[in-house]
C-alpha cells in the first residue's frame, strides 16, 4: 500500500510539506506539490517546464536530503490563485539562503499545489 502524502489544504501550507518531503528525501511527495504543466527556473535561470523536467531538478536535491528551512512570508490570494512569498535557509550540503516566489492554484479536489516555483526570485 502506497504511502499517503500530505497535501496543501491551503496556499500557506505547501511550503511547510514541501520542506519535510525534501529534508526527509521524498521525491515522490516533492512531485504530488506541483501541478502537470508548473515550471520552475533553476539556478542557472533555465526555466524547467513540466513534471518530468521538475523531477529531474529535484531529485539530486532531494538525495541530498538538505537541512533547509522555509518561512512563509505573505500569501495573496485571488480565488483559486494564490502569490506566496518564502524566505529559505539551507545549512547543508552547503549554506545558501534566498528568497521564493510562487504562485500556486487550488485544484478541483480543493487542495492546492504550484504552478510557478521560483526559488531564486530576483533580489534575493
Amino acid at each position: 500500500m502506497p504511502a499517503q502524502r500530505a497535501s496543501a489544504q491551503s496556499p500557506d501550507q505547501l511550503d511547510p510539506i514541501f520542506q519535510q518531503a525534501v529534508q526527509s528525501g521524498d521525491l515522490e511527495a516533492i512531485m504530488a506539490l506541483y501541478e502537470p504543466g508548473a515550471v520552475f527556473p533553476n539556478q542557472s535561470g533555465e526555466v524547467r517546464a513540466g513534471l518530468d523536467a521538475i523531477r529531474q531538478e529535484m531529485e539530486p536535491f532531494a538525495a541530498s536530503k538538505p537541512d533547509i528551512t522555509l518561512q512563509v512570508e505573505k500569501v495573496i490570494q485571488a480565488g483559486d490563485i494564490a502569490l506566496i512569498h518564502t524566505r529559505w535557509n539551507m545549512n547543508s550540503p552547503m549554506p545558501l539562503s534566498g528568497r521564493a516566489v510562487e504562485v500556486a492554484r487550488r485544484q478541483p479536489d480543493g487542495t492546492w499545489r504550484f504552478l510557478i516555483d521560483d526559488p531564486f526570485t530576483v533580489g534575493s
